[in-house]
């Protein structure tokens, strides 16, 4: 039985790659979200508002296969109209990845833009004063107040989203949750494994909790709490 656990632990390894893969997109797709969300434009407003009501509105695995098997069959209807005799095969790990950042784009959209609207209009006014351009007032002014607001919302996304990625093990990733039910169908031994998946999930989210509140005390130095 050791060497199930040894695969589980490789497994986790694989798990950490597509939660991180997921975040990044979740992330680039939560800024774009947001800042379409705060523009002017009402197309813009609107198809960022279109975006998280549909995607949190979906429940994370019906979105996963609608990817997983909606996305190949509709790549190969397209290059087939298109005239093309190409066959497009969307892999566990890419569906995976992008399915969840999707889905938490739409989430980390709402905690960005809610960020961004705490932070004092007058900052940005004052910083224009000065003759800043709008990039610089972004990153001096705007991005360090908007970690320091946006991380309790980021992190419970995140937490949120490492668990999603169990999800995967569904369309054939052999992630860790995958290969403990391998190892538990063989051994019928499922309470063990799945306690040591339990366990091992545990641990990357108790260490991910750690590291954002470290980086939390960081963004907030020089900002006095007011209350007991």
């Amino acid at each position: 039985m050791s060497g199930y656990y040894l695969s589980i632990l490789q497994g986790a390894g694989l798990t950490v790659l597509v939660s991180l893969a997921s975040l990044l997109v979740a992330v680039a797709l939560g800024f774009v979200g947001a800042l379409a969300k705060l523009s002017r434009h009402r197309l813009a407003v609107a198809l960022a508002s279109l975006y998280t009501t549909l995607v949190r509105g979906i429940p994370d695995l019906v979105m996963m296969l609608l990817v997983f098997y909606g996305g190949t069959i509709g790549l190969n209807a397209l290059l087939e109209a298109m005239g093309s005799t190409a066959v497009v095969d969307i892999e566990p790990f890419t569906a995976g990845v992008l399915t969840i950042g999707f889905i938490y784009g739409a989430y980390m959209t709402e905690t960005f833009r809610g960020a961004i609207l705490a932070i004092p209009k007058g900052q940005a006014e004052a910083a224009r004063a000065f003759g800043m351009g709008g990039f610089k007032v972004f990153y001096r002014i705007t991005l360090p107040q908007m970690v320091r607001y946006a991380l309790p919302g980021f992190t419970n996304n995140w937490l949120v989203l490492i668990k999603t990625t169990a999800l995967i093990s569904l369309i054939g990733l052999q992630e860790m949750t995958y290969i403990a039910k391998q190892a538990s169908a063989a051994t019928r031994s499922p309470f063990v494994f799945f306690l040591f998946t339990a366990a091992l999930f545990l641990i990357y989210t108790s260490a991910s909790l750690w590291a954002l509140r470290r980086l939390g005390e960081r963004f907030s130095l020089g900002v006095r709490r007011i209350g007991p």
